[in-house]
């Protein structure tokens, strides 16, 4: 008789990963081609993107906190027309680390969090360590983390001893998986910067010139740790058979040809290492091929992308197929609407909750437009209100009033948002909306539009969570106010009496606004804030 792990249905997901040390360039005009978008086979179901020395300088960082970062901004809107949501990121520095999924998949990757480690001038400095965001997808925990740590060729030990400080110092909330290692799969990836070895510049380019990969791997620095390093046992990487990665000349395809005549190298890595069963303990080949709950990591490809000139660097990709049995197949909430919005009466929507889900009172509602960024790019929203009579009932139901709708035709999807959880618990299929005519508002515009620059300008809030900028005359009064959203009710109550918070405060968020009822209506809304700016 097979074991019932072996009888659950198996999921497999299609992993896009890139790294990519961009040397404090902003974003070349077009990046279709590293994202794989040029294919159009649309089987990836996410994406995992880790840039080193993204530009940190005083008055970039300053703007950055103020604004989306380019790169950040450049992958939302390369990424949302197909489907993708940005998931979570997490930047220290020059390090930014993006992670995408299809929309579809939001209610089972849950427990996201992000940690940072400093391994720069001692822990001091974020111009070296590690960036990583680690959650449970279908059930089974992974861990992504992005690297940059230290250059030149004698600090080959140095970067080992890095590595492992970082792998000691990021610790996750939970009972299962809290450090990096004790996840189902790990990827690690970044500008690792390891060297060739002995060998001199000419050999090394004459080897390149010539596809003599294979004489260049027996020197490559991180090849010979892995037979010696305890912290690297687990970890494999598929055959480098791509030219060094570093360094170039800036806008051309010429190895270094500066003063310092860096020795080509390949400095930026993937890496991944399934978590080893108690069985496939014994011995480093079992540790490296022992699967968890069975699963599989298989890589497609490994490759650099050479028609990238703006940096130093080349940017290096690979996707992966991740497979594992299920573990997790239903959404902690499930939304029931019609295919159809027709009227304004139509704008219902129904909702049920497994048994288990922690609801809160500041849970809401959002609706979507199809291409949406991440989740606080909603175009309304209503609160998941929560009467005292509701608590022992699975099925609830809600109402978009006509100021939470759109002024115009489109398709779009309703999305639950947990505010215990921090993420999308719950979202519905596509669905159409197309209300009569009468009831557009013809002194503006359609306020679901997220295609202009002034609705793809998001501004980072505390915990680099992310908000859409005002929409200004594209909203009704019910959005010209806060929409911050609380962390607790209780936060809830302290915001609404603190009577210093100035409009321009407030209108810097973009998140559902607080309301004392848990889903207060447009009107009362506004009541609220003209209170509070007339203190």
């Amino acid at each position: 008789m097979r074991p019932v792990e072996s009888l659950r249905p198996i999921v497999s997901n299609r992993l896009h990963f890139i790294t990519w040390n961009v040397g404090s360039a902003t974003p070349p005009d077009d990046i279709t081609s590293l994202l794989g978008l040029n294919v159009g086979d649309g089987n990836t179901d996410m994406y995992i993107i880790g840039l080193q020395e993204v530009n940190s300088m005083i008055n970039k960082r300053l703007k950055d906190v103020l604004f989306t970062d380019q790169w950040s901004e450049v992958c939302m809107e390369r990424l949302s027309p197909f489907g993708y949501v940005l998931v979570t990121s997490q930047r220290m520095q020059g390090l930014l680390l993006l992670v995408f999924a299809k929309y579809f998949h939001l209610p089972f990757l849950r427990g996201v969090q992000t940690e940072t480690t400093r391994t720069g001038l001692g822990g001091y400095w974020g111009n070296k360590g590690g960036v990583s965001a680690r959650m449970s997808a279908f059930g089974h925990t992974i861990c992504f983390l992005n690297c940059h740590l230290p250059a030149h060729m004698e600090n080959s030990g140095q970067r080992m001893e890095d590595f492992e400080s970082i792998l000691q110092q990021q610790q996750f909330e939970g009972q299962t998986a809290t450090g990096v290692l004790d996840h189902d799969v790990v990827f690690w990836f970044g500008d690792l910067n390891f060297r060739i070895e002995d060998l001199e510049m000419q050999v090394v380019k004459t080897a390149i010139d010539t596809n003599k990969f294979p004489m260049l791997w027996e020197k490559d620095q991180l090849n010979m740790a892995k037979d010696s390093e305890t912290v690297l046992e687990g970890f494999q990487e598929g055959p480098l058979k791509f030219p060094p990665t570093y360094k170039f000349d800036v806008g051309t395809d010429t190895y270094d040809t500066s003063g310092k005549k860096r020795k080509p190298a390949w400095t930026d890595r993937i890496l991944w290492r399934l978590r080893a069963t108690a069985a496939a303990g014994a011995g480093k080949r079992g540790s490296t091929l022992g699967l968890t709950s069975g699963t599989k990591v298989t890589q497609h490809y490994y490759r650099s992308h050479m028609e990238y000139t703006v940096s130093d660097h080349k940017p290096v990709s690979s996707i992966f197929t991740l497979q594992f049995p299920y573990k997790l197949d239903m959404p902690l909430v499930t939304i029931i609407v019609e295919d159809e919005w027709n009227s304004i009466d139509d704008a219902v929507a129904k909702f049920r909750l497994a048994p288990n889900y922690p609801r809160s009172s500041w849970d809401w509602i959002g609706l979507f437009k199809v291409g949406f960024k991440h989740h606080k790019d909603y175009v309304g929203y209503v609160w998941a209100k929560q009467e005292e009579a509701d608590f022992t009932r699975q099925d609830h139901q809600v109402t978009f009033t006509e100021e939470e709708l759109p002024k115009g035709s489109g398709d779009f999807i309703l999305g639950y948002y947990s505010n215990n959880m921090s993420t999308i618990v719950g979202v519905t299929e596509p669905f159409q909306i197309q209300l009569p005519t009468s009831a557009l508002d013809a002194s503006s515009s359609d306020s679901s539009d997220f295609s202009s620059d002034e609705d793809g300008t998001v501004v980072p809030t505390k915990g680099g969570s992310r908000s859409p900028s005002p929409r200004r005359a594209k909203h009704r009064s019910h959005r010209s106010h806060s929409h911050s959203r609380p962390g607790s009710p209780t936060q809830a109550k302290m915001k609404v009496l603190d009577v210093a918070t100035t409009t321009a405060e407030r209108e810097s968020t973009g998140r559902p606004a607080e309301d004392s009822s848990g889903q207060g209506s447009a009107a009362e809304e506004k009541e609220k804030d003209t209170e509070g700016s007339g203190v």
